[in-house]
């Protein structure tokens, strides 16, 4: 879809934050796309108190506008902050600043330049010359002189290579065609050390489903089920997990090589602080 027009928050399968690998360039030349996005860098923000996919677009200003999302926007941010001494002297440097302030999602090198104005500079990290993510940065800002980050999008996670994800961690599922599924519809991720939950693994689907062997957060798992006789295939594949659930869906069914795991519904989403 055309700039992202559309859009869906990426919830709690937020992308892991990662620093830049040794001989990585942040800007890089890059090659110009055939339809380069061509409209005003100063758009005006507001931010709602919600998660949607039209909150995300108006939080994002111009950044949300020169996305090219096969999909759907996964995440739209308004103006960030930094104080009279952070300012960087170029466009680079107040991307940079931007990575190094607020360590937001997503690649950290590879951007090019896609629109320069004199107070405003577009910076776009492409795949298949398509814009997954966008960082407008700006010059002299009120209270805040110096280049800075001003607004910024992205895309989905899955639209993001392949090497990126795997490298990174980030479980990307696909469809029975083969296709990368968004994690908004279908994704996991393991549980955070630093809250105890080193063995637990997170299912998100249409509410949080947890493996959980030694019941940090929840009873009922089990390592070696009989699939339900009402239990139906929906195609939903990461490596050798297959998804499975039955009709009351309260437990997601993960069939493996080994046999089926019975992976139970927690009762609302957690994340961990």
């Amino acid at each position: 879809m055309r700039r992202g027009l559309t859009a869906v928050l990426g919830a709690a399968l937020v992308m892991m934050v990662v620093g830049c690998d040794a001989g990585d360039d942040l800007v890089v030349d890059g090659t110009v796309p055939s339809s380069p996005y061509d409209g005003p860098l100063d758009v005006p923000t507001k931010e709602l108190d919600e998660h949607s996919p039209y909150a995300s677009r108006l939080a994002s200003g111009a950044a949300g506008r020169a996305l090219e999302c096969d999909g759907e926007i996964s995440v739209g941010n308004g103006p960030e902050g930094w104080s009279e001494e952070d300012g960087g002297s170029g466009p680079e440097q107040g991307l940079r600043l931007y990575f190094d302030l607020f360590s937001p999602q997503g690649p950290r090198s590879g951007y090019r330049v896609e629109r320069r104005e004199t107070d405003r500079v577009l910076y776009s990290y492409d795949v298949g010359g398509r814009t997954k993510v966008a960082v407008v940065v700006a010059k002299d800002q009120e209270g805040r002189p110096g280049w800075g980050p001003e607004t910024s999008a992205s895309c989905d996670p899955s639209e993001l290579p392949a090497s990126y994800t795997e490298a990174h961690g980030i479980e990307i599922w696909t469809d029975r065609a083969g296709a990368r599924v968004p994690t908004s519809e279908v994704g996991s991720r393991a549980g955070d050390d630093h809250c105890g939950w080193q063995r637990v693994h997170f299912l998100e689907l249409d509410g949080m489903y947890a493996r959980d062997p030694e019941g940090v957060l929840t009873g009922g798992y089990q390592d070696d089920v009989r699939m339900p006789a009402d239990a139906r295939d929906t195609g939903y594949r990461y490596g050798n997990r297959e998804l499975w659930l039955a009709a009351d869906r309260r437990t997601a069914y993960v069939r493996t090589p080994d046999g089926v795991e019975a992976w139970p519904r927690l009762a609302d989403r957690v994340a961990c602080k």
